[in-house]
Parts: C-alpha cells; structure tokens; sequence
C-alpha cells in the first residue's frame, strides 16, 4: 500500500509540474524560407532554460505574416514573426485591416532586413521589373506579407495583374519546383539573404535576380516610409555574380499584449544572453547588432520586453 502511495505522489508531482509549465508557439513561415529557421533558433535558446524557467517554445510553419499577424490577435499563437509593414497596416487599420486595427499586437524586437526579390529564369527575358509584363510571376499566396507587398508595388508602377500572363499564388515554398519545371517565368520573395528557398531554385535551373530601382521605386519608398533600400549580396547564389539593387523592410518578432510578461521577458533574455550564438545561426544574422533590434518597430513593445530591455539599459 506504501508503495503505491508512493508512486501516486511522484505521478502527482510529475502531472503538477507538467501543469505548471508554458507552452509557447512561434508562428513562422514557409520552412525553406527564413522565418521558420529563425523561430526554430529562437526555440531552441529558450528551450536551452526550460528547468529554470517552465517556459517551453515550439515552432509551426504558416502562411506568413498576414497570418501570423492574425493568428496572434485571436490567441492561436503566441509569439509570430512578420514584415514591418503588415505590422505597420495591423496597428493602423490599413489594406489586409482595413478599419480593424489589431489592438493587442506588441513588439518584441526587430530582427533582419527583408528584401524583395524577383527570381527569373534567365532565359525569360526579364530584365527590370516592366519586364514582368506578359509573363508568369508569382506573387504569394493570398493574404501573405508577401503578396501584399507585391501588389502595393505593381499598383504604384501602374502594371495591372491583368497584364501578366499569369498570376500565380503559390507558397513561396512551392516556387522553385514551379521555375525549374517551367511553369513560372519568375516570383516575387520578401526574404533575408542568402535563403535556401532561392539556393533550391539556383541549384535546379539558371537564375537571374533582377534589380528593383529607379525613380518609380524611390517614389514608392518615399511614400511608404517602413521601406528602405537595400542590397542582395553578390555571389551567394549559383549564377549570381553581382549584387542586386532592391528595397525592404524588418522582419520583426511580434506577440499579444495577452501573452505573459514572463515568456516575452525569457524569450528575449534568451537571445540576448546568447546573442554572438544566436547570429552564428543563420548567415541571415551576420550584420544584425544589438542596437538594431530595436528599429522599424511599429507596434509598442510588450511589457515583458521593456522589462528586460530597462533592466540592461537599452532603452530608459
């Protein structure tokens, strides 16, 4: 009888402990994109504490940011992370919100450069972005930062999606297969560099990157001031020599203000305790700095991070 006295209470403490933990979920993106590899080594580093802190994260592959965005606003995930301008429309009511801002949506921190990319073939004859015209370009799936961004831009430069020859709304995910199998001229990615998505499509068919200036784009980024210019570097995919002219925004880590103080605090002193080992993780973080994390933010920052980021004086 002791003994199974015994045993009940060590299955009783085990099931309490269990109880008593957190569960936290990081939306991310397609998993040969970067968002997904980003939420996995952010996973991993809280993961690192979990005894201390009874805080356990895990990731899950999603549409992207429009999803993210609106899974967090109604409690279906915890943690996403997003492009700076759908936080941007989130937190004003605007395009994919139009007259429903999302209240709740906080800051956690901002982590690299997004930059927009038209992938081609390179025997598409696709040499600037009016080349597009006629041709079959992929967009992004509905609803996706991507696909917002994407149509933004063609309604500045007054091309008409009527004015391709097909406009497709694959996952970006689904690209690359799409290219090398012929049944795309090219797509549109809003990625950090170098990414695996565009290292598969380089790997499997001859690729250009075409750049994206001019006075039209310096008009649109003008007017949409949570864009920037920006490089894609040269030599980090097959048959790509040279560095390629673009413009983005920050890909930028979000929550609910209804998530705990004390997941967001463990989830940012876990990446800046491990700062030089998290940006080891992905080449993608090679010039991000500490300082940085902490611009294009356009969603207050949630209380837990502002905890922390008091605490070791990086903001007052």
């Amino acid at each position: 009888m002791k003994k199974f006295t015994a045993i009940f209470v060590l299955l009783s403490l085990k099931v309490s402990l269990f109880a008593a933990a957190e569960f936290v979920t990081i939306g991310t993106g397609s998993v040969t994109g970067t968002y997904y590899p980003t939420g996995g080594a952010i996973c991993r580093l809280v993961n690192k504490y979990k005894k201390e802190t009874r805080i356990r994260c895990s990731v899950e592959s999603t549409g992207g940011s429009i999803y993210n965005i609106n899974a967090i606003n109604i409690g279906e995930l915890d943690f996403g992370i997003a492009q700076s301008d759908a936080v941007y429309q989130a937190i004003k009511g605007e395009k994919n919100f139009k007259n429903t801002p999302v209240k709740k949506l906080r800051s956690v921190m901002s982590i690299y450069p997004e930059l927009l990319t038209l992938v081609t073939r390179s025997d598409a004859n696709i040499n600037s972005i009016d080349d597009i015209k006629g041709k079959r370009i992929n967009i992004g799936n509905l609803g996706s930062g991507n696909e917002t961004t994407v149509s933004n831009l063609l309604t500045h430069l007054n091309i008409q999606k009527s004015e391709l020859s097909q406009v497709g709304r694959l996952k970006v995910g689904e690209a690359p297969d799409a290219l090398r199998d012929g049944k795309l001229d090219g797509y549109f990615y809003m990625v950090g560099h170098p990414t695996a998505n565009i290292k598969d499509a380089s790997s499997s068919t001859n690729i250009k990157l075409v750049p994206i200036r001019g006075e039209k784009i310096d008009s649109f980024i003008e007017k949409n001031p949570f864009y920037v210019k920006g490089e894609i570097p040269a030599a980090i995919y097959n048959g790509v020599s040279t560095t390629i002219p673009t413009f983005g925004a920050k890909a930028v880590l979000i929550t609910s203000s209804d998530v705990s103080d004390k997941a967001v605090y463990t989830l940012v002193k876990a990446i800046l305790e491990n700062f030089e080992k998290f940006k080891q993780l992905h080449p993608v973080y090679k010039y991000i700095t500490k300082d940085s994390l902490l611009e294009g933010l356009n969603a207050p920052l949630h209380d837990g991070a502002v905890k922390y980021y008091k605490e070791n004086n990086f903001i007052k």
